[in-house]
C-alpha cells in the first residue's frame, strides 16, 4: 500500500475507530459500535478510559510545551481527529510548536489530512513497527530537526504491539534517534485493577489488545528518566482543575520520562 491509497475495510473493527466512539466521534462503522458495544458490556469502564487517556495527552502535551519548553513533537498511532488535537494544544502555548502526526490506518490519513492542515502541522502514513522508516521519512525530516528536543507521544498505541514484535527495541531505536531533553509520554492498559474482568474483556478485543502490568510500563521507559510522579493511573498523572479522578480505577497506565544528555 502507498502512502496514498486509501484502501478502508468498514467490515472490520479497527481500534481507532472503536476509540473514536468510546469518545462520541462519528468516524466509525457498525462493526466498530457493535464490538465497542460488547466490550463495554463486560468492562464500562472502557468509555471512561478512552476520555482520561485523551486527557492525559492534553496534560502532558501543555506541560511538555509549556514548562518544559519543547517545541516540536512526534505523534506516533494519532487516532482519529477529534477535540483538543497535539497541534491545538502545543500551538496554544507556544504558537512556533512543530507537530508530526503519524498513523497507518488510511481512515485516519483521510480524515487527519482533511482536518489537521495548518502552519508546522504534518501527518504522514508510517508503523511503529518501522521506527527507522518513522525516523527516515522525508516530510518527517523536512519539519522536525532531530538534533533538538522532541517530544515522543505513545499514547494509547504500545498495548497494541505484542511482545513477539518487541515493543521495547521499537521505543530503544526511537530513542537513539532523539536529542538530549528530548521527552517520551506514553499511555498503556492494563489488567492491574481487576484482571478476571480484563480477561473476559480481552476475549471480545480479538487479539487487538495486549495489557501489562505496572512493572512492564515502567519497562518501557528504560533509558529515560520517569518524572514525578512515575507511571501512575491516567487521572493521577499531573491532575489539573479539569481532571476528574473516577471513584473505581480505569484500567490505564501513563507517565512521561526524559532523555538525559550520555556521559
Amino acid at each position: 500500500m502507498t502512502d496514498g491509497d486509501v484502501g478502508i475495510d468498514a467490515s472490520r473493527p479497527h481500534p481507532a475507530r472503536i476509540y473514536d466512539y468510546y469518545l462520541g466521534g462519528k468516524d466509525n462503522y457498525p462493526a466498530d459500535r457493535e464490538l465497542a458495544d460488547q466490550i463495554l458490556a463486560i468492562a464500562p469502564e472502557s468509555r471512561e478510559m478512552a476520555r482520561v487517556n485523551r486527557a492525559f495527552l492534553r496534560r502532558a502535551v501543555r506541560f511538555l510545551a509549556g514548562e518544559v519548553g519543547i517545541r516540536q513533537f512526534l505523534d506516533i498511532g494519532t487516532g482519529l481527529p477529534t477535540q483538543g488535537n497535539v497541534h491545538e494544544v502545543a500551538q496554544d502555548v507556544a504558537p512556533d510548536a512543530k507537530v508530526v502526526y503519524v498513523d497507518f490506518d488510511p481512515i485516519v490519513l483521510t480524515h487527519g489530512r482533511a482536518l489537521l492542515a495548518g502552519d508546522n502541522i504534518a501527518i504522514v502514513r508510517g508503523d511503529l513497527r518501522n521506527p527507522e522508516g518513522i525516523v527516515a521519512h522525508p516530510e518527517v525530516r523536512e519539519l522536525l530537526d532531530f538534533d533538538q528536543p522532541i517530544a515522543l507521544l505513545l499514547v494509547a498505541i504500545l498495548h497494541l504491539v505484542k511482545d513477539e514484535e518487541d515493543p521495547l527495541g521499537i521505543i530503544a531505536r526511537l530513542r537513539e534517534a532523539m536529542a538530549p531533553g528530548s521527552h517520551v509520554a506514553i499511555s498503556h492498559a492494563t489488567a492491574d485493577f481487576d484482571p478476571e474482568r480484563a480477561v473476559e474483556a480481552l476475549k471480545v478485543y480479538r487479539g487487538m489488545l495486549v495489557v501489562r502490568s505496572r512493572p512492564q510500563v515502567e519497562a518501557l521507559f528504560a533509558g529515560f528518566e520517569l518524572l514525578d510522579p512515575g507511571v501512575v493511573e491516567l487521572p493521577r498523572w499531573r491532575p489539573d482543575a479539569e481532571t476528574r479522578v473516577p471513584v473505581h480505577p480505569v484500567p490505564i497506565y501513563g507517565g512521561v520520562g526524559r532523555l538525559a544528555a550520555t556521559s
